[in-house]
């Protein structure tokens, strides 16, 4: 039962409605510093995934999306909203060719676009922090985020600013990372690889990589770039600092209650045999690209040029990683997965396609809008969506239809039920730096719908837990409550006194579509068979909200 629920509510009522009107199965200009035309290479793109993957009659491509399905799409994916009832109709009248590369612009132009995927590249990095206190710096990291991508920084120099970080984690949101794994040189390393360049290289940090050519010593030799930096964490009443510090001196780091406060002068490979002993003294390489560094050199120099050779073309996996990444995203599922493991001894699906992708992005001196803009130009990424492939089916025949991130559940609910944001605990709004663990509902809902990114699409599904918050959350059901002239539905029952429009409307603002005449006609039915014009719409409203279709994108 819904314990919220207003005191008519009658619950086979609202399932069986649920199954009705929701049975879908879920499932301008270049940006500035390209060379490369997004349409032009998405042509390319598509021209080379159809020649690798071939024709096959165990799955034929889908066909291309609807504008309806589109623009939910593109919304849900840029903006983690949906389209509003005027954007929906204003899409489905616009007659222009070119009106589907156009609202990408646009939508890549709106600040939300960095909100959206601000939240996103902040969960990437904490869902694996080993320091569970940086989780006080995930506000401003988040900030950062937004910022640059708004402003479209290039993705290397985003990731310069990352390894290269140093100061204050209250003020200085890139210093995030380093922060969460405690200011570690084997854990940052890893981490940085992980990230940027999409390769587990953490695996070879005591051994031989089990399943990928990666060896202990090159493990070791990309540590060996970050002995000198340490992560201080002040909490007390009178004080509160987190930093990334840096030493130029010392032989051995120094811990005070579990916290690397100070780094050493250089990093050893520890010898496995004699735990005590010193271990073997390692020269700054990185893996990748075989560059080394010579020894006894200063902090800023080895972290500013590990950035350089990590973002330089020549890389093989620093481009790649993000195409992988924002293509499983966009596309539903990616070259690799996960998206993180890219290791020489991977398989890949159509990696010519891959290459011939992050060749143009590099060309863009990594424009991250214009990577967005041409996944989003593509055959592959604009098809209609299915379930995700068997494993001995053809990729990239279909968009694979995915579970929304919290997040964007969380700013769909404010929509749909037309409703603000509570401020969270403590007087911090959705940006600021304790945002995520206040107590505010945007907080259970982070808490009980939250995923690490980075995890395979396919792994990720729905809970009970997720379903009994959906159903008994005293935030939706108030919001429900048709009865109230506070709530969103009260209103619109006031405003909307034609059933059909009002139905019309529910649709608009809950899926970001309008109803089929199916289920124009099954809520009518419901309507007619109800006493009560406010207990059917109150069903109706909780129906869509708890349907499938809600929490996913298709």
């Amino acid at each position: 039962m819904r314990s919220h629920r207003p005191r008519s509510y009658r619950p086979w009522l609202a399932f069986a409605l649920l199954a009705a009107i929701a049975p879908t199965a879920i499932g301008a200009e270049t940006p500035a510093g390209s060379s490369a035309v997004p349409a032009t290479v998405a042509a390319k793109v598509d021209e080379v995934l159809a020649t690798e993957t071939g024709s096959s009659d165990k799955l034929q491509p889908t066909a291309a999306a609807s504008d309806e399905i589109f623009l939910r799409r593109v919304t849900l994916d840029l903006h983690g909203r949906l389209p509003s009832a005027s954007e929906v109709t204003a899409f489905a009248l616009d007659p222009a060719a070119d009106k589907r590369a156009a609202v990408v612009r646009k939508l890549l132009a709106d600040s939300r676009f960095g909100e959206n995927w601000s939240r996103y590249w902040r969960d990437v990095i904490m869902y694996r922090a080993s320091e569970q206190r940086a989780q006080l710096v995930a506000g401003v990291l988040t900030s950062y985020l937004k910022d640059s991508l708004n402003k479209n920084k290039p993705w290397s120099q985003v990731a310069t600013e990352f390894i290269t970080a140093e100061g204050d984690g209250l003020e200085k949101g890139e210093t995030a990372l380093i922060i969460a794994q405690e200011g570690k040189p084997e854990e940052t390393v890893a981490e940085i690889s992980r990230i940027f360049l999409g390769v587990q290289i953490q695996c070879a940090q005591c051994h031989d990589h089990p399943t990928d050519r990666w060896k202990r010593e090159q493990f070791h030799e990309l540590a060996a770039f970050f002995p000198r930096v340490a992560s201080r964490i002040i909490l007390t009443p009178d004080n509160r600092s987190i930093s990334v510090v840096t030493t130029e001196f010392g032989n051995e780091p120094i811990e005070r209650n579990g916290n690397r406060v100070r780094g050493s002068a250089e990093h050893r490979m520890p010898d496995l045999k004699e735990p005590t002993a010193r271990g073997t003294l390692m020269q700054p390489v990185l893996f990748a690209t075989g560059d080394k560094l010579r020894g006894n050199v200063k902090d800023s120099e080895r972290r500013a040029t590990l950035a350089q050779w990590i973002t330089k073309p020549e890389n093989p996996y620093f481009a790649k990683a993000l195409v992988n990444r924002l293509w499983s995203e966009l596309v539903g599922e990616g070259f690799y997965e996960p998206v993180d493991d890219m290791g020489p001894d991977r398989t890949c699906d159509a990696p010519q396609t891959l290459e011939c992708l992050a060749t143009a992005f590099a060309s863009t001196n990594y424009d991250v809008k214009w990577l967005y803009e041409t996944i989003m130009s593509t055959q592959a990424y604009q098809r209609t969506s299915r379930s995700r492939r068997n494993p001995d089916q053809p990729a990239f025949t279909a968009n694979v239809q995915q579970r929304l991130r919290a997040d964007q559940i969380f700013d769909n609910l404010l929509t749909a039920l037309d409703t603000r944001e509570q401020v969270g605990f403590g007087g911090r709004g959705p940006g600021g730096p304790g945002a995520r663990f206040g107590r505010g509902p945007r907080q259970s809902f982070s808490a009980v719908f939250g995923y690490d990114p980075s995890e395979r699409r396919d792994e990720i599904g729905g809970t009970i837990p997720q379903a009994l918050t959906m159903m008994n959350s005293s935030f939706i059901n108030g919001a429900v409550d048709g009865r109230s002239s506070r709530s969103g539905l009260g209103r619109l029952l006031n405003e909307f006194k034609d059933d059909r429009a009002l139905i019309s409307e529910l649709y608009l603002r809950t899926l970001g579509r309008e109803p089929s005449k199916k289920e124009t006609a099954t809520c009518l039915a419901h309507i007619a068979d109800t006493r009560s014009r406010t207990d059917a719409f109150e069903d109706i409203h909780w129906s869509l909200i708890n349907s499938t279709e809600f929490l996913y994108r298709r």
